[in-house]
């Protein structure tokens, strides 16, 4: 098991290409509260462990960017995360990248999902389509139906060169050398593709980091805003680039063994198990 496994927060293992588990029912309120708290915007916790006060929703259609799955609820995020989407958006033509197809950020008030994520609960994650958008804005049911396009090879092992571009590295750089950023998830073989073809200043590859799943969209975190106290940052990244021996253990028989063992019940996630702040997210107005 490479280092870089076993110095990820904990949250993450629970992160897999399968769908997570139903949260704690006691914690249902979460996906059923109809919209952002009252207070000043505030991270509070650890994206596993967390909440949003004062969220912000993103638009769903937006200079360079659509938002998928609206049926979900999950457009909202802490200002910074909305910024960091605008930003990209903006800045992604530029780089080849047609537009951004986004999927999940946060609930109204973060906290746990009832399916789909362990994590994205404190406003400050974001899952970006590696579909670039279509050159028209795309209709209710498409955004429910449409699903986005893997670029990675049946193997698991490379990228599909039938899908992958040139303006996928691209738009990941874009990305990854955002300040705001703290760390991206991408498929082992997407990190592997990078470490190959990246030219220039590679500290931008340090940020992506390759993990379960994520072979069709990549999973953007971003670092805690100046002066939520209240937010957990993340174990800082090893040193380097991420492109050493470390990356050859995804593709190990040891991998694809984790993989394929069965995957223990997620521990229930409880109003008690967040941070104290996030009792009166909820049941504040």
């Amino acid at each position: 098991m490479p280092r870089a496994w076993r110095h990820w927060p904990l949250v993450l293992i629970a992160v897999t290409a399968m769908a997570a588990p139903p949260a704690a029912a006691d914690a249902a309120t979460w996906w059923e509260v109809a919209g952002p708290s009252a207070g000043a915007p505030r991270a509070i916790g650890s994206p596993g462990r967390g909440c949003l006060d004062g969220a912000i929703a993103l638009p769903a259609d937006g200079p360079g960017f659509q938002v998928m799955r609206l049926s979900r609820d999950r457009m909202y995020g802490h200002p910074q995360l909305i910024r960091f989407i605008e930003e990209l958006a903006r800045e992604a033509p530029s780089r080849g990248w047609a537009g951004l197809l986004v999927g999940d950020l946060a609930q109204p008030r973060g906290g746990p999902m009832r399916s789909g994520h362990r994590s994205h609960q404190s406003g400050l994650d974001v899952d970006v389509w590696l579909t670039p958008a279509p050159q028209r804005r795309l209709t209710a049911q498409e955004r429910e139906e449409l699903g986005a396009v893997s670029v990675v090879a049946s193997d698991g092992r490379s990228v599909d060169r039938a899908t992958w571009t040139p303006a996928h590295a691209q738009v990941l750089r874009v990305a990854a050398e955002h300040p705001d950023v703290d760390r991206i998830f991408v498929h082992a073989a997407i990190k592997k593709a990078l470490c190959e073809t990246a030219v220039g200043d590679r500290r931008w590859l340090r940020k992506v980091r390759p993990w379960w799943g994520h072979d069709a969209h990549f999973h953007v975190r971003l670092v805690c805003p100046p002066g939520d106290a209240e937010c957990e940052s993340p174990e800082p990244l090893p040193a380097g680039d991420g492109c050493d021996p470390s990356l050859e253990w995804w593709f190990s028989e040891e991998a694809a063994a984790e993989l394929r063992k069965p995957k223990a019940a997620a521990r229930t996630i409880t109003l008690d198990d967040l941070p104290p702040a996030c009792r009166h997210v909820l049941r504040g107005g």
